[in-house]
């Protein structure tokens, strides 16, 4: 009778044979060599200096996820949709998702970037979201 009127039973079911097997594949690859979790993290420091060199406020993180503080909102969106056009996808992020005038964009690091794409980025962001008018 529990299982039947359960509502996170009733809800609830089994990953398809596709996604567990994928999933345990995944696990092989990881776990039979660092090179991608290496490359992720040498990635994230490479962009987080940069960026902080560039003055932008991005704090002390070592995460892979990068957020750039923008506070306005439109600003934010504007930003977001002229990266978005430049060939770089990005979040931008406003209320309520984030307190109001914190809005922000997020940009999200990973082992596959080459150091020429961050680059790009940073170029790119320092054209459309101005240190000083943060």
């Amino acid at each position: 009778m529990l299982r039947q009127r359960s509502r996170p039973y009733l809800f609830s079911n089994t990953l398809a044979p596709a996604i567990a097997y994928t999933t345990l594949k995944v696990l092989d690859i990881l776990t039979a060599s660092t090179e991608l979790r290496d490359r992720l993290e040498e990635n994230t420091r490479y962009f987080r200096e940069r960026i902080q060199s560039s003055g932008y406020p991005v704090g002390k993180s070592v995460h892979p996820i990068v957020p750039i503080l923008i506070g306005d909102e439109i600003k934010t969106v504007q930003a977001a949709q002229k990266l978005i056009e430049s060939g770089i996808y990005v979040v931008g992020f406003s209320y309520p998702v984030v307190p109001k005038n914190k809005a922000r964009i997020r940009i999200q690091i990973s082992a596959g970037h080459q150091k020429e794409q961050m680059d790009y980025l940073l170029d790119r962001l320092s054209h459309f979201v101005k240190v000083n008018d943060m």
